[in-house]
């Protein structure tokens, strides 16, 4: 793409590379704005924070803290920065803005276009390095983990003196005003840009402003040919490509830079002792499955396209208050207790429960997991039952009563009498690092994440140490917080490190919530907190999943799979278990405490699988659905009819061509509704004076978009169009 800057002012293009390229021999010589290998390493006024340069660089978005916390973003994404930067008078200015590894290797350097002239604000779109779906145990790993870390962002901005001395020399020799003083300016100008080492310059680009400083500087020749000399199309390429660039004045942000798959990720739950468990003929009761018969729930996650399988707990289940289905009080003879009631005489966190095998047969769980393309996500739920071996061995990490006795967790009204919660006030240290050994050892395992339960539990300080000390032997290491709470305390978890977060998505259900929710889960906010949409877990059945049935469970999962880049499914979504517990938002026959014989043949009943499966098709074909940060709600008619794009240009994707997509989803799950939907199409780098071709990637079918277009949508037929423009 060209860019194009006036006299006036800049426009840039959005061109990048990560590569060399050598210029053409007859070319204007050099790198374009986008290609930096080949320039000089600049010469910068480095200021010390909260000093201003010549050129003020202020209010830069994406901030948080008072920038004390680093953006976040995946590798290979796109995201977009601004900032309000001006000086002093009419001076013309330029900005730019530089990637640097953690190693200080320039890995972009971008023109920033002035998006709102009066008001000094600048933007533009950058990417972390290159995409890649390597996973950490594949050949390519140890390359993408040496781009792992805190790179740095910064933003130049300096004064454009030959754009600005070309808008006043052309009014000036019009009106025959003070044009020797205004030409000999302009001939020191040239002859300064020629001599400049920042702009990179090769010796027949040099040559090329030497001789037009000469014939500018020449007051025997006619003043108009003097002011063409300044005024060609090469120079205006140099002007774009190298442009002379004084008073530069720089601002410095850290970005940190994730693996693969830290934000862009499609996560499968299931329980592996429901996994190949049957009813017994003899005695008719349940024989729950193993980690050997759970190789049937990866086998089914990576058929349905999903690529983290997420289980629970595998340690072993305390006995005393042990409770029993629907978490009741007592605990019949053949229930097999919470997982989350962590401990018994056979080990705690450090163990596998005899009932589903040992530490080979959890070994060989992850190998078969990452032979099917998948990675393993494990619960850690820092909490003891009773039984659990740390009550002898260090009663100080529990908080005791008065009468001595250790207090119970509760979340009231809810009580858990089966689970000691841990007391951090007395060995905090302890704790860490006996929490970084167990980590420690189930990623020497094959796990890869942790799905870390209830975290807003316990101090933000803990687990900030925790995720440092462990990432730090294994950078790869994700996690995931459990933490349904405070938008505060949700923050927080995301700048101590947790990579991921649970959400409100479960509840944002009609327009109006969904309208205002996905532009807040994918905007600036997502740089520090990465949402992930799970329509339902063991612990959330929302009154809606509950009353819509079969579409029901089809409008969420496409809200979900095309919200956001991270989204989640618990097994059972296709078999369309939506039966409530009386007066709770959860599942009747809840798996936390029974083991569920599920007949699999059924699902392709409902066609939820298959809907599954497209939908992860769809994410992995389209770049725009792996961002955070390109999301906007389209303007519809019908309050039950919501519609959304996600677009990226064609400079970050594979096939060089824009990626847009348009989400058009019917929230009513019993009737059907008609809308038009307004598309803003010169947003999008759409064409605005013919139609445009859409493909609807859930049915094949194809339709001519324009700015306003009519959608029907009814829940017996389809529930949702995802349309993909056709370039």
């Amino acid at each position: 793409m060209a860019a194009k800057r006036s006299a006036s002012g800049r426009t840039h293009s959005m061109h990048t590379s990560h590569r060399t390229r050598r210029p053409k021999k007859d070319a204007v010589q050099g790198p374009s704005a986008g290609f930096v290998a080949d320039s000089p390493a600049l010469s910068l006024a480095i200021h010390a924070p909260g000093q201003f340069g010549r050129v003020a660089i202020i209010d830069i978005t994406p901030q948080a803290e008072d920038g004390v916390f680093p953006m976040r973003v995946e590798l290979g994404e796109t995201f977009d920065v601004s900032a309000q930067i001006f000086t002093e008078g009419r001076s013309t200015i330029g900005a730019d803005a530089v990637l640097r590894t953690p190693h200080g290797r320039i890995t972009q350097r971008l023109p920033m276009h002035c998006v709102n002239p009066g008001l000094d604000r600048w933007s533009v779109q950058l990417q972390a390095g290159e995409h890649s779906n390597a996973k950490p145990w594949q050949s390519d790993w140890p390359s993408i983990k040496r781009q792992l870390g805190n790179w740095s962002l910064t933003i130049e901005g300096w004064r454009d003196v030959y754009a600005s001395w070309l808008h006043d020399a052309r009014i000036k020799v019009a009106a025959r005003d003070d044009i020797e003083n205004t030409l000999q300016t302009g001939a020191t100008i040239l002859r300064r840009w020629a001599q400049s080492t920042d702009s990179g310059l090769h010796a027949r680009n040099r040559r090329v402003l030497e001789r037009a400083a000469e014939t500018v500087a020449d007051s025997a020749q006619d003043e108009n040919a003097r002011l063409a000399a300044a005024d060609t199309p090469v120079i205006e390429q140099l002007h774009t490509t190298h442009p002379l660039r004084e008073a530069v004045s720089t601002v410095s942000r850290p970005v940190h830079v994730q693996r693969p798959k830290s934000s862009f990720a499609a996560w499968y739950q299931f329980f592996p002792r429901s996994e190949g468990a049957h009813l017994d003929p003899e005695t008719g009761e349940i024989v729950q499955g193993t980690l050997r018969s759970a190789v049937s729930g990866l086998e089914r996650a990576a058929k349905e396209g999903f690529d983290v399988v997420y289980i629970p707990p595998v340690f072993p289940i305390g006995t005393t208050n042990r409770k029993g289905r629907d978490n009741a009080l007592t605990a019949g003879e053949h229930d097999p207790g919470s997982p989350f009631g962590i401990g018994s005489e056979l080990g705690g966190h450090d163990t596998v429960d005899p009932l589903l095998g040992t530490m080979d047969d959890f070994k060989a769980f992850c190998r078969r997991a990452h032979e099917l393309g998948l990675e393993i996500a494990l619960d850690f739920a820092l909490q003891c039952s009773p039984d659990h071996p740390w009550v002898k061995e260090h009663p100080n990490w529990f908080l005791h009563k008065p009468d001595g006795s250790i207090a119970f967790a509760e979340n009231p009204p809810k009580k858990y009498q089966d689970i000691y919660p841990i007391d951090f006030n007395e060995d905090m240290g302890g704790i860490e690092r006996e929490t970084e050994r167990i980590m420690g050892l189930w990623i020497d395992a094959g796990v890869t994440i942790f799905r870390v339960d209830n975290p807003h539990t316990k101090p933000v300080r803990f687990w900030q140490d925790v995720i440092a000390a462990v990432t730090r032997k294994h950078p790869e290491t994700l996690f995931l917080a459990e933490a349904f709470t405070r938008p505060g305390m949700m923050r927080a978890l995301s700048y101590a490190g947790f990579t991921q977060s649970h959400c409100y998505f479960p509840w944002r259900n009609s327009k109006r919530d969904l309208s205002d929710y996905l532009p807040l889960t994918n905007g600036d906010a997502a740089f520090y907190q990465h949402n992930t949409f799970w329509p339902t877990t063991p612990d959330i059945l929302t009154d809606y999943i509950r009353d819509n049935g079969v579409a029901g469970h089809a409008i969420r999962a496409v809200l979900a799979a095309m919200g956001s880049p991270s989204w989640g499914i618990y097994s059972g979504y296709e078999l369309i278990e939506n039966r409530q517990r009386a007066g709770y938002e959860e599942q009747a026959g809840n798996e936390k405490y029974e083991v569920k014989v599920r007949d699999w043949s059924k699902a392709e009943g409902s066609g939820i699988a298959e809907l599954l499966t497209s939908l992860n098709a769809i994410r992995r074909r389209h770049p725009a659905t792996t961002s955070y940060h390109n999301l906007s709600v389209l303007r519809t008619d019908d309050p039950n009819i919501i519609a959304f794009c996600r677009h990226t240009p064609a400079e970050f994707t594979a096939t060089g061509k824009p990626d847009t997509l348009v989400v058009v989803v019917n929230l009513d799950g019993h009737n059907a509704h008609q809308s038009m939907v307004h598309l803003e199409l010169g947003d999008y780098g759409l064409p605005t004076d013919q139609a445009i071709p859409m493909h609807d990637e859930l049915t094949g079918r194809s339709f001519q978009w324009a700015w306003d277009n009519f959608v029907s949508l009814a829940p017996w037929c389809d529930v949702a169009h995802i349309l993909s423009v056709e370039y």
